[in-house]
């Protein structure tokens, strides 16, 4: 294989005892091995251990490590592996490297058996849909931004039509700190916000209101996990970026719009989006990834080359269709499939992964092992690959320059929608295809809005 970034582990005839890990349409065959931390219970306790999914199962990688099977129990992998998430890991590069081997080495078709063997298999294997996910990092930092030019130019279309886009985002990587507190896991219902909300246009003498947000959205992103770290006052040079980024989740960067529009001048983002942020329960890591690593876009006419620190390798571009799926409350009670909203390209992103880290380590900030950046919402030129709502049921200006009516998403109950109503729950996918490869997934991330709470 003549890809620097291909190896054994990619080997797409390889195939596991699990059989549902060998179903083409499966986001999770033995050559993904996507990291989890989830909730096991021992004599009566429960204790978080560290996981990878592969089929329809999550294995159960703290009790491997436990009873020997990948390695000296004592030993310092094996001590990682005891943590309930996977910083230390992430944190030591080549180590995931060695682990996935051992891990695929275990779950080959063609694995060593005995009868110690095949009862270990059947103790370490739960089923996901009965398993009860955590984090599966420990994210101390958060940072989100605005990657897609697609994205950013249909959003300043909205309040710039004739200059969209800002002259600094064809040189910068734009980017705001979030809140690690508020990231959730897939699952965990999402409240909607409080908030402040900008006077009525018609009434300019009128004051701010404060109640329930009514423009609730969802963002369709995909997150970064960092690695390796660096120490403050030392920047990341572009060329470490394989040491550095060590994996990525699907990420609903949930945005109260109506609260956003009337607070993000002049400091951006605050309590429009910090109120909640959901992740998805895996980890794909970048080895999984790397057969689906292509260049990055290229640049119009016009658009100025990237400053030196970040002009990297050049395939730091991730081939990764993500999709947002919508089920209503109407729905769910009817029994309906949830209906599709959008499909879009993570390849398709004006700022690649590695210029995001470059950037944002540039001052010397200090990136942990297990921090999070978010790549803003992917979307694409079509209309049907916008990542959110805001943009999804946007018309454009009509001719007298004034924003031209919504466009609202048709469901099949005949309900419809601008933005979110209580009990619509959104269902974000991704996955990567290419031929000579088999297909992998990053599984899904789901959030049900709840309403929001009363105030005494």
């Amino acid at each position: 294989m003549s890809n620097p970034h291909i190896n054994d582990t990619h080997n797409p005839s390889m195939k596991s005892w699990v059989e549902s890990a060998n179903d083409p349409a499966t986001d999770f065959p033995i050559q993904n091995l996507a990291l989890c931390a989830f909730v096991a219970e021992h004599d009566g306790h429960t204790h978080g251990h560290l996981g990878v999914a592969i089929g329809d199962q999550v294995l159960d990688v703290s009790m491997l490590a436990m009873s020997g099977a990948l390695g000296d129990p004592e030993g310092d992998m094996a001590y990682m592996l005891h943590s309930p998430a996977w910083n230390f890991v992430a944190a030591t590069p080549h180590v995931w490297g060695d682990l996935r081997a051992r891990l695929q080495e275990f779950l080959r078709e063609d694995a060593a058996g005995g009868q110690r063997m095949r009862r270990l298999r059947e103790k370490a294997l739960t089923p996901i849909a009965a398993t009860k996910f955590m984090l599966p990092m420990t994210i101390f930092d958060y940072t989100d931004f605005y990657a897609s030019k697609h994205h950013a130019t249909n959003v300043g279309s909205m309040f710039r039509p004739d200059n969209p886009l800002l002259p600094n985002y064809r040189h910068v990587p734009i980017g705001y700190h979030g809140r690690a507190s508020s990231l959730v896991v897939s699952g965990t219902p999402v409240r909607r916000p409080l908030g402040q909300q900008s006077p009525p246009d018609g009434e300019p003498g009128a004051g701010p209101a404060f109640g329930p947000c009514k423009l609730l959205d969802y963002e369709m992103e995909l997150g970064v996990y960092i690695g390796a770290g660096n120490r403050l006052g030392e920047p990341i040079p572009i060329s470490r970026a394989a040491e550095c980024l060590f994996g990525m989740g699907i990420l609903n960067d949930w945005s109260a719009r109506d609260v956003q529009k009337w607070e993000y001048q002049p400091l951006g983002p605050f309590l429009a989006k910090n109120f909640a942020s959901s992740l998805s329960p895996f980890v794909i890591t970048m080895d999984a990834l790397a057969p689906f690593r292509t260049a990055g876009p290229e640049r119009e006419a016009g658009d100025p080359q990237p400053l030196p620190y970040l002009r990297g390798s050049g395939d730091w571009a991730l081939d990764i269709t993500v999709e947002v799926h919508l089920l209503s409350e109407q729905m769910r009670r009817r029994g309906m499939s949830p209906v599709r909203l959008s499909r879009g390209s993570f390849r398709d992103m004006y700022w690649t992964v590695d210029q995001l880290l470059a950037h944002h380590a540039s001052n010397g900030c200090n990136m942990q092992p297990g921090d999070l950046l978010g790549s803003g919402t992917i979307s694409g030129r079509a209309p049907d690959s916008r990542g959110c709502l805001l943009e999804l049921t946007w018309q454009g200006n009509g001719p007298d320059g004034k924003p031209l009516p919504r466009k609202a998403v048709e469901l099949p109950t005949g309900e419809t929608r601008t933005f979110l109503a209580d009990g619509d729950e959104v269902i974000m996918k991704a996955y990567c295809e290419r031929e000579g490869f088999r297909r992998i997934g990053f599984g899904e991330c789901r959030g049900v809005v709840m309403p929001a709470p009363v105030l005494a």
